[in-house]
Formats: structure tokens, C-alpha cells, sequence
């Protein structure tokens, strides 16, 4: 890990950028007040030492039939033992958004996506119970999305400050 310095200017792109990942070099620019060439070699310094880590288009889950949203906490039987062999397994599963080590009462906290509550049963019988490190699951499912962003708050960056960084970029 190295340490670089994100200035106003870095975090006033970042936050274009979470808002619209297609704008032009030119277009962020001329809403952060820096040519475009400025901007250019900030997204590439942002990009190449990790802090950008990809670029993707948000579908709308809705749209394309997956109606319901799943949270469901998962306990595993021997969690210190068996944890790396469940995160592997979980990696493989499309329909799990997110998989979160969790302190509490449960170890693990899986968000789903299905098209219906049938085929999330089926999915939670046949791909997470049948793990033979599942001990507990217990599973809340979503009625109404309220909120939802894949946009993280950067108000906390507002003074210019190092952040520990990772050289790589993958798209």
C-alpha cells in the first residue's frame, strides 16, 4: 500500500463520477472548474493507484423481473474453520449481491436478488443450505426499496488528506 493526497478537486470528481461514470473528461471539467486535461490525469491517477476500482452500468432490477430483495443472515457451524470455504462458495452465486462478515449473532449477511419467492426458496434450499458449513439462516425479505445508491458519501474528505491506495486498476 502506498499513500497519495486527494484534494477538493479529487473528491468534487469522485462525486461526479459516482453521479455519472459516462461523462466526458470535458463535461467533468467544466463542472469541477478544471480543464480537461487536468481532469484527465486525475481520473488516471485515481484510477491506476485503485481508488477507482471499475466502472459499471446500474441496472434496474426491477425492470429485468427481479422483484424481490432478500437479507439473509447466515451462522455457520464452525465459522472460524469453515468460513473460507463458504466465501469461495458464495463468490459463484450471481443472485447474492453482497456478502458481508458481520459481527453479532449471525456470521454472515447475504443480500439476494430472485424473481419471486419461489425461486428464492429454491435458491436458499438448494445453494445455501446445502453448504455443509450453514448451521442457522434466517432471512428477511424487503418490501419497498427506500433508498438505494451505489454512490459512497464523501463529505468526510473535505480537507485534503492521504488516503492508502493500491496500484492497480481493473476494469
Amino acid at each position: 500500500m502506498t499513500e497519495m493526497t486527494i484534494d477538493g478537486y479529487d473528491v468534487q470528481l469522485l462525486n461526479a463520477l459516482q453521479s455519472d461514470g459516462r461523462a466526458t473528461n470535458s463535461a467533468l471539467g467544466e463542472k469541477i472548474h478544471l480543464s480537461t486535461s487536468q481532469v484527465s490525469r486525475r481520473v488516471q491517477r485515481l484510477e491506476e493507484c485503485g481508488l477507482i476500482s471499475h466502472y459499471a452500468a446500474v441496472l434496474n432490477s426491477d425492470m429485468i423481473g427481479l422483484d424481490v430483495v432478500v437479507y439473509t443472515h447466515v451462522t455457520l457451524s464452525r465459522q472460524a474453520e469453515q468460513a473460507s470455504v463458504f466465501e469461495k462458495a458464495i463468490m459463484d452465486l450471481p443472485e447474492v449481491l453482497e456478502c458481508q462478515l458481520v459481527t453479532g449473532e449471525a456470521d454472515y449477511i447475504l443480500r439476494i436478488a430472485a424473481p419471486d419467492l419461489t425461486s428464492f426458496s429454491d435458491f436458499l434450499e438448494k445453494k445455501i443450505l446445502s453448504l455443509s458449513s450453514v448451521a442457522n439462516v434466517r432471512s428477511i425479505v424487503s418490501l419497498k426499496t427506500v433508498k438505494r445508491t451505489s454512490s459512497l458519501p464523501l463529505g468526510h474528505l473535505s480537507q485534503p488528506r492521504k488516503v492508502k491506495t493500491q496500484l492497480l486498476f481493473t476494469r
